[in-house]
C-alpha cells in the first residue's frame, strides 16, 4: 500500500519525486508480477507518476485544498479491492488533497470507460453525478480507477479514514476485507 501524505513535500508536483525513490522498482516490479498494489491519495499521485496507472492527478479545480467527506459510488466489484461491496452501492469517505483532479484525453477516458477500469466515482448522496459532488474537477469524475490487469487501484478517497463509526463512516473497511479476501488467490 502506498498511503497519503505528501512524499517529499510533492515539491516539483505531487508524487514526482517519490516515483523515484528505490524502492518504487520494487513496488513497480511487484505490480508487473500481479502483485495487488493499492495507493490512496498521494500514492495514487505516485502510481500515476510511476506509469503504473495511466492520467494524471493535477490542482483542484478550486485552486484549493479540498477536506471534507464525500460520496463515491462503486462501478467495479471484480477487483480484489472491491469485491466485498456491491456494484452501485453508495460510499462515504472523506478526502484530503490539494491535487485531486484526475485528467487523461479523451481517447484514454474512453478506453477506461470501455475496459471497466473505472472502480469509484464521485457522486451526489443519492448517488447522481454533479458538478456539486466532485470535489476536485476530475473527469468522468473519476475517484478511483485500475490497471489494464486490475490488480493496481489507485484513489484520491482515504478509505484507512473510514473504519470506524466514530470517524464517521465504516464504508473503507471494504476495500481492506475485500484485499484480505483476495489475498489467497494471489501468487506471490
Amino acid at each position: 500500500m502506498l498511503p497519503g501524505g505528501f512524499s517529499y513535500g510533492d515539491y516539483l508536483r505531487a508524487g514526482a519525486i517519490a516515483r523515484i525513490s528505490p524502492v518504487m522498482e520494487d513496488i513497480i516490479g511487484f505490480a508487473e508480477n500481479g502483485g495487488p498494489v493499492l495507493g490512496i491519495c498521494n500514492g495514487f499521485q505516485i502510481l500515476c507518476e510511476a506509469g503504473l496507472l495511466p492520467g494524471a492527478l493535477v490542482r483542484n479545480a478550486s485552486l484549493r485544498f479540498e477536506s471534507k467527506d464525500i460520496h463515491l459510488r462503486v462501478e467495479q466489484t471484480d477487483t480484489p479491492f472491491t469485491s466485498e461491496y456491491q456494484k452501485g452501492q453508495i460510499l462515504r469517505m472523506p478526502i484530503a488533497h490539494g491535487e485531486g483532479n484526475y485528467e487523461a484525453d479523451d481517447q484514454l477516458l474512453e478506453a477506461l470507460e470501455a475496459e471497466g477500469r473505472v472502480v469509484f466515482r464521485y457522486v451526489s448522496s443519492d448517488g447522481e453525478l454533479s458538478d456539486e459532488a466532485n470535489p476536485n474537477g476530475s473527469k468522468n469524475s473519476i475517484a478511483g480507477l485500475t490497471n489494464k490487469s486490475g490488480n493496481v487501484l489507485g484513489m484520491m478517497p482515504h478509505p484507512e479514514r473510514a473504519m470506524e463509526e466514530i470517524l464517521g463512516s465504516i464504508d473503507g473497511v471494504g476495500v481492506f476485507l475485500s484485499l484480505a479476501t483476495n489475498l489467497s488467490t494471489v501468487v506471490l
